[in-house]
């Protein structure tokens, strides 16, 4: 069910600080009174009114773009653009979080455009499951979840989709384009999921991720953003899932208690948020094994607009040259995940990242001390299959062929689905794995060789990933790139 808007007001010529200004007042004013008509329902069970329901809607922000300079503007940025004249438009929440994002989407168009910034309200429902969080009141109030629903916007799954990701829809004469790639209602539906599947709230998850499939990579990294804690360092503090934090100076034997205090086998994906101001500290998510972990887990990241996912895990070698313990930089990949197929089909290139593709090798070449050839024996470029099939080995006589077509060096379960998230959703990705078995040469994982190999290669194989981070937030101009931008694309990122 949709609100009857009525007397809306809209904010004309804004600059972009007074156009997220307003976006905030906007949504504090519909969330408000979203929250108090929930408040006096549990309370006296009075619904509310039409009118009163109208006001439960996400604010719109609506860009201009009439006037178009000759000759238009030239930039080799990968967003913040407008590619024809017309109005572009989306719903926004929790504008006073995204504020960073839109200034910085929102200032090229008025300054290079001279694009003009509308906001007002929208029609669209803001679902009271996305606002009131005190659940408990609710089942202490004896209100069931389908008696509100009765009486207050709920989701609309059937309304939420990735349509403009995925560019299914078509612009119609005297319709407006979309201004990004996620309305609010999609964006609040991954929003609650994050918290679902890390067990850590949303608003900690920082804008360069590192995403690994084993959890002996959380054990480290607890153990490394620890000793970056420090009262004059960049990182402010560690929050795990449940929300546990620890903080600088804190005394060791009370950070080992809130370590062992987080439960985070309760979580399918926990996160661990290493966090810095800004947003600019690394999180890091066990997503666990297999290609649908994988898919669900970038679907929901996508809408925070990181500005990078990586993946750091382990993977079978498919060569004799290769050592336990080597490492695999991904240049491509040969998709046998199958469940992107309806969406980006296996015959769509997955292009690498040249920036990211850099940071890496740079990365493992300053953390390992190997340079060169030196380098080169211990980190091979290739070609990374990632099977939907965990005991594909059963079944080698059928893959051998395409694998030996590939050149392939390297099997997993996950890669090539963040590779083709990432190119789908327009978050910059990278791959680097390690060596932990080579199948197709006897050498499987023993008990005791797994053990050693463990201790030995995981710690270096992290710290490459966050010194690769390190190394792109210097180069983050370029690294947002053009390669992810469709011909037809929002003007957001």
């Amino acid at each position: 069910m949709k609100a009857v808007v009525t007397k809306l007001k809209t904010f004309r010529n804004l600059k972009p600080e007074e156009a997220v200004e307003h976006l905030e007042r906007l949504y504090r004013k519909a969330t408000s009174a979203l929250e108090k008509a929930l408040d006096r329902y549990l309370l006296e069970r009075r619904m509310p009114s039409p009118e009163e329901r109208s006001a439960f809607c996400y604010p719109r922000l609506r860009v201009l773009y009439k006037d178009v300079p000759q000759p238009p503007p030239v930039s080799r940025r990968a967003f913040a653009k407008l590619q024809r004249a017309g109005i572009y438009e989306t719903t926004i929440t929790h504008p006073g979080f995204f504020r960073a994002y839109l200034l910085e989407q929102l200032g090229p168009l008025v300054d290079e455009y001279g694009a003009a910034i509308e906001v007002t309200s929208s029609s669209q429902e803001i679902p009271y499951t996305y606002v009131f969080e005190r659940t408990d009141e609710i089942a202490k109030a004896g209100v069931t979840a389908g008696e509100l629903a009765r009486y207050f916007p709920t989701p609309n799954l059937a309304a939420v989709g990735d349509e403009i990701a995925d560019g299914l829809i078509e612009p119609k004469p005297g319709r407006a384009y979309p201004l990004m790639l996620f309305d609010a209602a999609r964006v609040d539906y991954s929003l609650r999921r994050l918290v679902h599947y890390t067990g850590s709230d949303w608003r900690h998850t920082q804008r360069w991720v590192l995403l690994t499939n084993y959890h002996r990579y959380i054990d480290q990294f607890v153990q490394l953003a620890i000793g970056q804690l420090l009262p004059s360092g960049q990182f402010q503090k560690l929050i795990m899932p449940g929300n546990i934090e620890i903080t600088a100076g804190m005394e060791q034997s009370e950070a080992e208690d809130r370590i062992a205090a987080s439960q985070w086998h309760r979580y399918q994906m926990p996160a661990y948020h290493l966090v810095a101001e800004g947003g600019e500290g690394v999180s890091l998510i066990n997503i666990g094994v297999g290609p649908p972990n994988a898919k669900n887990i970038t679907d929901h990241l996508a809408v925070l607009r990181p500005h990078c996912w990586l993946m750091v895990g382990h993977c079978g070698g498919l060569r004799e040259s290769q050592s336990i313990g080597d490492y695999v930089l991904a240049h491509a990949y040969l998709r046998q995940d199958h469940i992107l197929d309806a969406l980006i089909p296996p015959d769509i290139p997955i292009p690498a990242l040249a920036e990211i593709q850099v940071a890496l090798q740079d990365a493992a070449a300053q953390v390992t001390g190997q340079y060169g050839d030196a380098l080169k024996q211990r980190l091979r470029t290739g070609t990374v299959v990632t099977n939907d099939d965990r005991n594909w080995e059963l079944r080698f006589a059928q893959e051998r062929r395409r694998i030996n077509l590939s050149r392939a060096i390297a099997v997993d379960m996950e890669s090539g689905t963040i590779a083709a998230q990432g190119f789908r959703l327009r978050v910059p990705y990278g791959t680097l794995l390690c060596v932990s078995d080579k199948p197709l040469h006897g050498e499987i994982k023993l008990p005791g060789a797994a053990n050693a190999f463990y201790e030995t290669a995981v710690a270096q194989h992290l710290e490459i990933g966050l010194t690769a981070i390190e190394l792109l937030k210097d180069r983050r101009e370029s690294l947002h790139s053009r390669k992810l931008r469709s011909f037809d694309e929002p003007p957001f990122r």
